[in-house]
């Protein structure tokens, strides 16, 4: 199966100066658990996600520690992606080897959706995918 039929199409943007306070209720909003950082030229600079987010809004400090002021600080500059006709076989195994839930995914170099484990879970629950 391509990566083409199961992903989720679009992907939920947020710009490096975004705060992370904002991104919060962004990704609450959205239902989503990561964002991806674009850049003015509209190319992606970074990823963020529900647990980078929690880990620093969690330890905060009343009067003792400060937010970091955006997004910029505090997201992975490391984006994972596939292209869209790609197997799904080989997005699981680039998810499992690097300890991620999701993958950018692109078509003639640019993203044009998001692919994660949970949407492989569910084709596989659905039978619709059998994994090799």
């Amino acid at each position: 199966m391509k990566i083409k039929e199961a992903m989720n199409q679009g992907i939920i943007t947020i710009n490096p100066k975004t705060t992370p306070l904002e991104a919060f209720q962004k990704m609450y909003k959205e239902g989503v658990r990561r964002l991806f950082v674009m850049g003015d030229d509209g190319k992606p600079q970074g990823v963020v996600s529900y647990t980078d987010l929690i880990g620093v809004l969690g330890s905060i400090k009343p009067n003792k520690e400060e937010i970091p002021p955006n997004i910029g600080d505090i997201m992975s500059k490391d984006i994972m992606t596939i292209s869209i006709d790609d197997n799904i076989v080989h997005a699981a195994n680039l998810m499992i080897r690097a300890d991620i839930s999701g993958l950018l995914v692109l078509e003639d170099e640019k993203p044009v959706g998001v692919i994660t484990k949970t949407d492989i879970c569910r084709l596989v629950a659905a039978g619709l995918f059998v994994p090799i």
